[in-house]
Order: structure tokens, then sequence, then C-alpha cells
């Protein structure tokens, strides 16, 4: 009996504590349980803050100008845009429209160009997005009516209101119209280095071309609203010769008196009637004025053209002054489209003044290739209208000496044209009936 008392007193015993060590046993299970939930939530934070932290990192790196420049081939625009007046703000800023939303869009759809650059990017890269108001507006006024130089008279607002891009005027704000000029495909980024920046860019090329407002307000007169097709703001792929043989169109005709030496005069389209209209000479269904001075308030007419002959005589300064008049009359300040380059000459060449010998020759060389001299040029002057009077009265007196001669030279050659050697706006010369006579004269 007192065995068995015993045993049992141990059973007694013991059964508290088994009790006891179960009790502690769900506390650590507890503890342990709330310790991985902790744990769990902390990675998890930790990875949500990483990725978000990763994420912000990498927008914010491919946000910037160095590492758009860590792509080959996209030398010439890093270049161009380091050498800008916009080098102090990111790409993002002109090329993403505001937005967080717009900016991750974006982000996506460059991962294409990642797999451009992989296995080869376009040659050469052209912009197919145009830079939008919007993104300009964001640190430039609409409200300006004059030009920072204080030359030209620039309704912006009203542009703005018609809905014409800002790019439309300003595509080379920053990247120096590279694309239209043919000096960004792939045989080109070797250039393209800070130390020629200075020499590829060009003012011209970053300032609205004159000829853009020209071509515009030229279709608007027409009816037209080129900017609609947001091509025309964009930069083309600039074709050289080919595309601008497909430009020309021929606005002279064979004459039947005279079929020995015929050059065709070739003349861009409707460029004569552009300056026409620039000059205020043609002025039927012109509801935009393209004269000077509606646009321009510093420049002023020379006073050598208020002569009353002037027309007659201004071959006269032209000898003498040539540089002068062409600070006007160039072509490039008439014409949209601009010439393709090659940028090998660009970087090696130096710049040095232009400068024309002051004779007949050259003045008369480039009348016959100048755009503006060919308004006039291209036609018969009036007096040479009725043909018989001009031909047996008229040119007889008028051309007796070589200083009388020196008019006719300007359109007619002294002997039979050769169109290698130049481009006569008239196919009748002096030989064909004289042969001989005026040997020694200069043209």
């Amino acid at each position: 009996m007192a065995f068995f008392g015993k045993k049992q007193d141990f059973e007694l015993e013991q059964k508290p504590k088994r009790e006891n060590q179960t009790s502690i046993s769900r506390d650590e299970r507890r503890t342990t349980n709330r310790t991985k939930r902790w744990s769990l939530l902390v990675a998890a934070l930790t990875t949500i803050v990483a990725i978000i932290g990763i994420t912000y990192g990498t927008i914010s790196y491919t946000s910037t100008p160095s590492f758009c420049a860590t792509c080959h081939e996209m030398a010439p625009e890093h270049v161009t845009f380091q050498a800008s007046a916009h080098n102090q703000i990111k790409c993002v800023q002109c090329h993403i429209e505001p937005g967080t939303k717009n900016l991750l869009i974006h982000k996506v759809k460059s991962l294409k160009e990642v797999y451009y650059h992989i296995v080869g990017a376009p040659d050469p890269i052209v912009q197919t997005v145009a830079v939008s108001n919007e993104n300009c507006e964001q640190c430039h006024s609409r409200n300006r009516l004059v030009t920072a130089t204080g030359d030209l008279i620039v309704n912006h607002e009203g542009h703005i209101k018609e809905e014409i891009p800002c790019i439309t005027c300003h595509s080379g704000v920053v990247h120096a119209k590279v694309v239209e000029r043919g000096i960004n495909d792939s045989s080109t980024y070797v250039d393209w280095t800070k130390k020629n920046a200075k020499k590829l860019m060009g003012e011209k090329f970053v300032k609205p071309n004159m000829g853009t407002c020209i071509d515009c307000h030229d279709q608007v007169n027409q009816g037209k609203k080129p900017w609609k097709d947001i091509a025309y703001s964009l930069q083309q792929i600039n074709q050289g010769k080919k595309q601008e043989q497909k430009d020309e169109i021929v606005t002279n005709k064979e004459t039947p008196e005279m079929k020995a030496g015929i050059l065709a005069r070739v003349l861009p389209e409707n460029t004569q009637k552009i300056i026409l209209e620039a000059i205020g000479q043609q002025q039927t269904d012109v509801k935009l004025s393209m004269e000077c001075f509606t646009c321009h308030q510093e420049i002023n007419t020379p006073e050598n053209h208020d002569i009353n002959n002037w027309s007659q005589s201004h071959g006269e300064f032209a000898v003498k002054e040539l540089d002068q008049c062409l600070h006007c009359h160039q072509d490039s300040l008439w014409i949209k489209k601009l010439k393709k380059q090659d940028i090998k000459t660009l970087v090696t060449e130096t710049k040095k003044k232009v400068t024309y010998k002051q004779d007949l020759f050259t003045v008369t060389s480039v009348a016959r290739s100048n755009h503006f001299c060919s308004t006039c040029h291209a036609y018969s002057p009036e007096n040479h209208q009725d043909r018989s009077t001009w031909l047996y009265d008229t040119h007889r007196h008028n051309s007796g000496t070589p200083e009388e001669r020196k008019r006719c030279f300007v359109c007619h050659d002294n002997e039979k044209p050769d169109e290698k050697k130049g481009n006569a706006p008239s196919d009748v010369y002096c030989d064909f009936c004289h042969e001989g006579e005026f040997a020694g004269d200069p043209v």
C-alpha cells in the first residue's frame, strides 16, 4: 500500500509539470510565429523599397543626357545638345510630355531602343514624334510679339492658337537640323566630338530659317494649313541630288527662232512667285503679306535702291558690293529645304569670309544661278518684246561698244553656251550671227 501511494504521489507530482511544459511550448510557438511574420513583412517592405529605389534610380539615370551619350549612335544628338542653349535641361523635358504617366509609358516604349541598340539602330536616326508646345511652354511664354533680337515681329500666341507646333519654326534650336543636312548617319559618328561641335552646329542652322516662314505663309495664301501634317514640322532625311532634281521644274521653253545652244533654265518650284510676293510685286490672293518689312523692324532698304533707274543700274553696284547684295539675296534665305552637306568638309575646312572679284564675269555668274536675280533675268526685258523692232533697230544702237554690251552678257553669252560651264538664261548668243566680231568681250 505504501508503494502504491508513492507511485500515485509521483504521478500527481509529474502531471502539473507536463502541463507547464505544454504552456511554455505554446508561448514559444506564438513568439516564433510573430517573429517570422515580422521578418517576412520587413523583407517584403525592404524588397518593395529596393524595387522602387532601383526603378526610380533607373528612370532618373536613363533620363539624363549622359545616359544618352552612352550609345554611340546618339553622338550627333548629344554633341549638338551640349553645344546648344538648352544644355542645362534634360532631354526628357523636351521629348516626353509632362506628367508621371507619360514618363512611365515612354520608358516602357523605349525598351525597343535597347533592342535596336543591340541588333542595329536605324541609320540615320530620325525623330518621329514632334516636341509638343506643352513641353516648350514649361519654360517659354507664349506672350511674345518680338524675337529676342528685337528685329522680327512674330506673334507667338497667334501661331499657337492656330495649333502651329513650335517645332515648325524652331526645329534646329537644339540639334542644328543634322537630319536635313545629312550629317548624322553612322559614317559621321567618329566626327561628332566636343571639339568639332562649333564647326558642325552653325548659327544659321540653330535659328529659324526664313525659308520656312516664307514656305508656310505661301501655303496659307493658297488656302492650306501645312502644319496639320506633323511631318511638315519634323526634319526630313536629305536625299541629296536626287531629291533636289525631283523638286525642280523647268521655267523657260525653247524659242522657235533659235535652236542653237539651248539650256534649260532650272529653278525650284514656286520660287519666283514667292520672291515676287516678298518684294511686294505680286499681291493677288495674298492673305499673309511676305514683304520684308511686315516682319523685320531693323532691316531697311539700302539708300541706293531708291534710285529711279535702279533696275537698270544695279549691276554697277553689284560689281563693287556683291557680298552686300548676297547678304539679303542669297538662295538659302528663300528656300525651306537645306542642301546636303559633307561632314568631312565641315570639320576640316577653315571658315573664311567670302570675297568676290569685282568684275562683270563674277557678277554675271552669280546672277545666272541666284534665284532672286532669276525672277527678272529669266524673262526678256520689256524692250525685247517686239522682236522685229528690237532685232533690226534697238539692239544695234544699244550694243555698239564693250561697255554697252556688258548688260547684254548678263543673260546672253558671246559664244555658244556650254551646259557644263554655266547656266545661261537665254539660248541666244552673239556668235550665232556675229561670228568672231566681239572677240575679247568679257563673257
